[in-house]
């Protein structure tokens, strides 16, 4: 069975290493980002064909 992460904030510092730690480690990465922002994906982009990115947003409203 293969391990899944949701890491929200992938595009940011932290969240793109942990992405990288955790492809390293064998997991399928899934990555949240805002629909609402304008998301600048230059810290991933060694990691785009390795990844899967989905819209979404933690706002409690």
């Amino acid at each position: 069975m293969t391990k899944r992460a949701l890491i929200t904030g992938i595009t940011g510092q932290d969240g793109s290493y942990l992405a990288e730690l955790l492809l390293d480690e064998g997991y399928e990465v899934i990555g949240m980002v805002r629909r609402s922002s304008t998301v600048t994906f230059e810290r991933i982009a060694h990691l785009q064909d390795r990844i899967a990115t989905v819209p979404g947003d933690l706002l409690d409203q």
